[in-house]
């Protein structure tokens, strides 16, 4: 356990060697979904929990709620449906989808295959696992297929039903995490436009502070270990907190720099929609003025890979984006893992 404290209190080593730029691709057009379904935490009383407990250390006031039938690919194809419509883009016209994900519909085929069989088109199509962190790696990914000119239109879909992946016994845990997915559609831009610093990272080191143990190749699930959840999500909260509040303020702090900016010249910051306090600490620290602080965790708790693109889709849809703004955008989670980066629109 002393190991694991020291991953949760240390500065990221090196990271200022993991800085890269990827310019001469665009963000053309968002799209998201939530299930309709809303749980406040005064629906969630009657089991047990604490509705203010929830507000006072999440921020968390509801979440939303899949129903029994919906996978993740459901979830997906919604939002995946809604950014091609903004952009007037046929689903054949898409070369690949990168879709992120840790509730796939079943270990195979990929949550990304059955987009794609749902969208009805041919593209190449691949999950990547990364939590939290998901939609970054999948994002730069997407990006970097773009960038080479191996596809002209790339999807990145992050999605995930968070409401089974956690253990509904657990008081401290489960009132988290809501269901969601958003989506973008990538294609070539300028050299002014793109990621002008980005930082993906990981410290396997921390894997026990956030982890589902059973279900895989290393402990596959039986009645024993279905009666002792170890197919739910297992958090070391308190750990995973001072990680990743260090964490923010490393990383933000480095592919800023790296990225000839300061803080002020950011014209919006969207981080990963985990818990209030850790959101309101880091832009404390960094001198990020609060409204520019993207925040809607209150609304739909924590959806894992869908946080960032739910939360991109709400402010382009309120106007509060344009070409030319400076984007932050950071993922943390499982891994342990985190993807940080500065994009002009």
């Amino acid at each position: 356990m002393a190991a694991l404290a020291d991953v949760a209190g240390r500065k990221i080593a090196g990271a200022e060697h993991r800085i890269a730029r990827l310019t001469g691709v665009q963000v053309l057009t968002c799209g998201a979904y939530a299930p309709p379904q809303v749980v406040t935490n005064a629906d969630l009383a009657p089991q047990g929990y604490d509705p203010d407990w929830i507000v006072q250390r999440t921020g968390i006031l509801a979440r939303r709620r899949a129903d029994d039938a919906v996978a993740a690919s459901d979830l997906a194809y919604e939002s995946a449906t809604r950014c091609l419509e903004k952009a007037s883009t046929k689903a054949a016209e898409l070369d690949l989808i990168v879709l992120a994900t840790m509730t796939p519909d079943s270990p195979i085929p990929s949550t990304a295959c059955q987009l794609q069989r749902r969208l009805g088109c041919s593209a190449a199509a691949m999950d990547v696992g990364a939590a939290c962190a998901g939609f970054m790696y999948a994002l730069v990914t997407g990006m970097q297929f773009v960038k080479t000119g191996t596809a002209r239109r790339v999807l990145v879909v992050g999605t995930d039903v968070m409401s089974r992946a956690a253990d509904p016994t657990d008081k401290k845990t489960f009132p988290l995490f809501g269901d969601g997915a958003g989506a973008v559609l990538l294609g070539p831009g300028t050299e002014q436009q793109g990621l002008l610093a980005y930082s993906l990272g990981a410290d396997g080191r921390g894997t026990e502070l956030l982890s589902i143990p059973g279900g895989g190749s290393r402990e596959p699930l039986t009645h024993e270990r279905l009666q002792a959840g170890r197919q739910y999500m297992q958090m070391d909260g308190r750990a995973v907190f001072k990680w990743a509040v260090n964490l923010l303020t490393d990383s933000i702090r480095e592919v800023v720099t790296a990225a000839g900016l300061t803080m002020n010249d950011l014209s919006l910051v969207i981080l990963h929609q985990a818990n209030r306090r850790i959101l309101d600490a880091a832009a404390e620290t960094l001198g990020i003025a609060p409204e520019k602080l993207v925040i809607n965790l209150d609304r739909y708790g924590n959806t894992s890979a869908g946080s960032i693109p739910l939360a991109l889709d709400e402010i382009l849809a309120a106007g509060r984006l344009n070409r030319g703004d400076h984007l932050l955008l950071s993922g943390f989670g499982a891994g342990l893992a985190w993807g940080t980066a500065v994009l002009r629109w």
